[in-house]
């Protein structure tokens, strides 16, 4: 089948060659027409999959019908390179419909995205934050929306944006579209999804488990040996597209630090990094200027960069859902992949878990060289503080003296 057989309006095609689309993906299979119909829809799959394309296409579609120069279309996400990402798929395939969108979110100046709300579009693709303050200066009109997207819904009750989500339900439309994609479906989200779909189509595909063009493999190794182990994979292992995540965003920052010390081009995307940092960032990623990324999980979900070759998960995640989304940034679009995981005996349960779910026992490796047993460095010497001088017995005699007279200028007893 190709996406001539989805009867799109004939003027999205010149955007659908441009993006180099030709066999349509098993989620776009199923959400595609079904989306077109007018259905409601609940959507998983793995990321990687051409889940924003098909929710993008039936809305271009829908678009090309109908008024201009008004916001109609509303697509949430919960990060900024996410929303990015989505603006920027739809500029893509729109291109040639005179269809206009938005990315609206936080971190950055709001005159532009006012502006360009003013100027009139048809799309808003936003973080949940910056678009209910538009909203409520009178800056983003919502009740125009024909068609509401929730993406990522699991990541946005994750990070405590669920009670902003139910504002924009309420704030747009009751008759409309909604489709609602997310990875998984704890108890909020589920009753998310009851409250603001009607009859909703559930589409799942490649739910919860890594894709199969995705090598997987764990390195046991003591916590202080990790920086050893990581620099020399990497001496054995091409460069040019690695994707290394942290923990915490303090050690993504010396991470870096470390490895441009070693003469590695590695850039970091982490929440302490600027928007114009960020961007920096992914744009340098994928135009060859970084080979090396160092991240925390803020960007484990929904980023589309194509050409990662390895993921190395530097600290294993919290979760089995977290692991799968983070190699699912390599062995994308068919393409074959390497997901190398550090792990430590603190580890050993959410190994057990993640092994439960994909059926079998995960390769361990050790790198050929490494000294396993090098005991861990000593902490460096801290800094004593300079104890006081004991007083001498005049100051014992004239300290509460003094003491005495603050308590009586006060107006205390002494």
């Amino acid at each position: 089948m190709n996406f001539n057989q989805f009867n799109l309006d004939s003027r999205l095609r010149a955007g659908i060659e441009r993006a180099g689309y030709k066999t349509p993906t098993p989620i776009q299979l199923k959400a595609i027409p079904a989306a077109m119909e007018g259905r409601d829809l609940i959507g998983t799959a793995q990321t990687g999959t051409g889940k924003t394309a098909a929710f993008v296409l039936p809305i271009l579609h829908k678009l090309m019908q109908g008024a201009r120069n008004q916001s109609r279309a509303l697509i949430v996400t919960p990060t900024r390179e996410l929303a990015e990402q989505i603006h920027q798929t739809i500029r893509s395939l729109a291109v040639g419909t005179n269809l206009r969108s938005v990315s609206i979110y936080g971190g950055v100046g709001a005159n532009p995205q006012i502006n360009a709300l003013k100027q009139g579009v048809e799309i808003i693709v936003a973080c949940p934050g910056r678009l209910l303050d538009l909203h409520a200066q009178g800056h983003a009109r919502l009740n125009k929306i024909e068609i509401l997207v929730l993406d990522e819904a699991d990541r946005m009750f994750d990070m405590g944006f669920l009670p902003d989500v139910r504002r924009i339900i309420k704030a747009v439309p009751i008759n409309r579209q909604t489709m609602l994609f997310s990875a998984t479906f704890p108890p909020e989200v589920e009753q998310l999804a009851n409250q603001s779909l009607k009859q909703p189509k559930r589409i799942a595909v490649g739910f919860s488990r890594p894709a199969y063009t995705v090598t997987q493999a764990l390195y046991p190794v003591p916590q202080h040996l990790k920086r050893n182990l990581l620099l020399g994979l990497l001496k054995q292992t091409d460069t040019n597209s690695v994707l290394i995540f942290t923990r915490t965003k303090h050690r993504a920052s010396r991470l870096e630090r470390q490895l441009k010390n070693a003469g590695y081009r590695v850039t970091s995307l982490h929440s302490n990094r600027t928007q114009g940092q960020r961007q920096k960032a992914l744009k340098g990623i994928k135009n060859g200027q970084y080979h090396i990324m160092v991240a925390t999980d803020i960007a484990a979900r929904g980023l589309d960069i194509d050409s990662i070759s390895h993921v190395i998960n530097f600290d294993m995640p919290d979760t089995a859902d977290a692991y799968i989304h983070r190699i699912g940034r390599t062995g994308r679009a068919e393409r074959l992949g390497d997901a190398i995981t550090f792990v430590t005996p603190e580890d050993k349960d959410i190994i057990r878990k993640l092994e439960k779910i994909i059926g079998h026992k995960l390769e361990r490796k050790t790198l050929e060289g490494l000294d396993y047993t090098a005991p861990t460095p000593p902490r460096p010497a801290t800094v004593q503080r300079r104890s006081k001088r004991p007083m001498n017995s005049t100051q014992r005699q004239t300290q509460p003296r003094k003491m005495h007279k603050r308590h009586v200028k006060a107006g205390n007893k002494p």
